[in-house]
């Protein structure tokens, strides 16, 4: 269940109004701030704890406006009184829409825009829910990145496909569990993963609830819609496996596998994407007490990063005379990293996902999980997930989900794969 806040953060003697959503969610509790456009008087608003708790044992809401009998202010209590319920109301039914695990304070800055000035809708809302989708994403396209607005074009295009063989459009208020058997049909069908069911179905129900949000019917059983998801093997570099990359004979690779088995070190210490370390260039690096830290901002969220460079990374930096590796194609690395893990001796077999085509000449590709050599399922998203993992109980969790750049302490340790179980056995070096 989420509650909302109201806070005076200002020294000024007038201010805006700052919110503060607070919710729970997988047991953990999370708190996300942002600005209001109301402007209130510092002097007539709750803002000492002893104010706080008499009015809280008089039952009276203790993040609002005095109650002073001077008739103006009375007028002005009740008018500040009536906004706050508003927009009180508006961000809990905008919290009911939408996925907790994708929700941040962009996402409640937005919100309070759009509370200000709501999106124009020239047009009857579609109620066919290939149509929503296109409506979804125009509506929020201002704040969800490029990849989202992808992965629902393709979640579109296979509902699209599903509706060739039912020959005829599913609408929202027929998003129920007969839609789900119809759904986990075609994907097993079509050898999808359990977990792209459970991710996609997941995001259905978004759109659905965004629709109900704006008015719209959708079924009564929307909301008890579940598939379980799976365990899966996460794949990392261990600091030994690292050591053998690093120490591979010179001989053994050529100039080109050289450099991408540099950029597999750098980005196992530096802990991003392959989309913001394969453009790391000596410029973005500064000094600051003696320590180097480079500067960039991440191509996926737009967030301005500083973070201080590894020993590793600065060993590879003065073997290149001062400059990173040249930059190359994600494809090119993808395969290079296999071929330089290779010539490590990771070949050993382990539990993991890969992509096959599904027949041979098929041009059809789904990831199977098997057995299989472990220098075969290294991938450029190795380096980010070995950073996190390596470094997890070694460097506090926080640093590391700002380097990381996860939205919540949840999601970082679901990265990493920690379980409940892994947590206990943590705490037991405390005891």
């Amino acid at each position: 269940m989420a509650t909302v806040n109201f806070l005076y953060r200002s020294t000024k003697d007038k201010a805006n109004l700052h919110v503060r959503l607070l919710y729970r969610f997988n047991n953990i509790d999370f708190v996300i701030g942002a600005n209001t456009k109301l402007e209130i008087e510092k002097q007539n608003w709750f803002g000492h704890h002893a104010e706080i708790k008499a009015n809280k044992e008089k039952g009276i809401k203790a993040v609002r406006i005095k109650n002073i009998k001077d008739g103006i202010i009375s007028n002005r209590r009740l008018e500040v009184n009536t906004e706050l319920n508003k927009i009180e109301n508006y961000i809990l039914n905008a919290f009911n829409t939408f996925n907790p695990e994708a929700i941040d304070k962009d996402w409640l800055q937005t919100e309070i825009n759009f509370y200000y000035n709501p999106p124009q809708q020239n047009e009857a809302l579609p109620k066919e829910l290939t149509k929503y989708i296109d409506f979804y994403i125009e509506n929020r396209k201002h704040e969800i990145k490029s990849t989202s607005i992808q992965k629902f074009k393709v979640i579109k295009s296979k509902i699209e496909k599903m509706q060739i063989t039912r020959k005829n459009p599913y609408l929202l208020n027929e998003i129920n569990d007969s839609f789900k058997t119809e759904f986990v049909k075609y994907y097993k069908a079509n050898s999808y993963a359990q977990n792209t069911m459970q991710r996609e179905l997941t995001f259905i129900k978004t759109f659905c609830r965004h629709a109900r949000f704006l008015g719209l019917e959708t079924h009564p059983q929307l909301d008890s819609l579940r598939l379980d998801s799976v365990k899966v093997e996460k794949i990392y570099l261990t600091f030994d496996e690292l050591e053998k990359i690093e120490n591979i004979e010179k001989s053994k690779l050529t100039d080109s596998l050289e450099n991408a088995k540099d950029w597999l070190i750098i980005s196992c210490y530096c802990g991003q994407r392959v989309s913001d370390f394969m453009r790391f260039t000596a410029d973005m690096i500064r000094i600051e007490n003696d320590k180097k830290l480079i500067e960039f901002t991440q191509k996926k969220t737009d967030k301005i990063m500083t973070v201080p460079l590894h020993p590793k990374i600065i060993e590879i930096l003065d073997k290149r005379g001062g400059a990173f590796p040249y930059a190359i194609s994600d494809q090119r690395y993808n395969d290079y990293i296999k071929l330089v893990c290779e010539a490590a001796g990771l070949t050993q077999k382990v539990t993991g996902s890969k992509h096959l085509e599904t027949e041979p000449e098929s041009g059809i590709y789904r990831k199977e999980t098997g057995l299989y050599r472990k220098c075969d399922l290294i991938t450029s998203h190795i380096g980010r997930r070995s950073f996190a993992t390596n470094f997890y109980g070694k460097i506090p969790t926080t640093y590391l989900i700002y380097v990381t750049g996860h939205s919540t302490e949840v999601m970082f340790l679901n990265y990493i794969g920690k379980s409940n179980k892994d947590l206990a056995l943590e705490m037991t070096k405390y005891f």
